[in-house]
């Protein structure tokens, strides 16, 4: 009986980081619409994104987020270490405006993706008109969503995409099939 207690403890304590609530920082891509399509969903789009960072962010994860606009770019990029990170983080979505007619997904996509590291990428990109995503489908960085897990909303969608997964799959194949 001591014995499967001793061994129930150890199991207990010497593998809580495998069960407990730290992990590895991990990089946090999300990539918004900022077409003027974006107007007529802002609200739901703000509410599930901000609550959407607030399941996946946990100390210490680096978050870049991208308005693809006309041309993407950086709206707010950083470590979120406290509370006051990770409301400015949100605040950068609240204030995100859309304008004009077409949205640079491809281009964040292709930042997105030479930014990866080391580490575990999660990139959710946010899309308020089928006809924002013609650019993306039309161009070098179509294959990029090809793995993607795709949500749909009231007039608008959310992604998340496997960047560079397709390589990561090919090796691991070829790894396997090696073996």
């Amino acid at each position: 009986m001591k014995v499967l207690i001793l061994t129930l403890a150890f199991l207990v304590i010497g593998f809580s980081p495998l069960f407990g609530s730290e992990r590895s920082p991990i990089n946090v891509n999300l990539i918004i619409d900022g077409s003027s399509s974006l107007t007529a969903v802002k609200a739901n789009v703000t509410t599930w994104v901000n609550e959407r960072l607030d399941q996946i962010v946990a100390n210490g994860d680096r978050v870049t987020i991208w308005s693809a606009g006309q041309s993407a770019r950086v709206i707010y990029t950083g470590t979120i270490n406290n509370q006051n990170d990770r409301e400015a983080a949100k605040r950068s979505i609240r204030d995100l405006s859309g304008t004009g007619s077409s949205a640079d997904f491809s281009g964040a996509l292709r930042e997105a993706s030479g930014q990866q590291g080391g580490s575990f990428s999660y990139t959710l990109l946010i899309s308020a008109s089928p006809a924002s995503l013609t650019s993306l489908i039309n161009s070098p960085q179509a294959n990029m969503i090809r793995f993607s897990r795709i949500e749909e909303f009231s007039g608008w969608r959310a992604f998340v995409v496997g960047l560079n997964i397709d390589t990561r799959v090919r090796r691991a194949a070829a790894a396997f099939i090696g073996s």
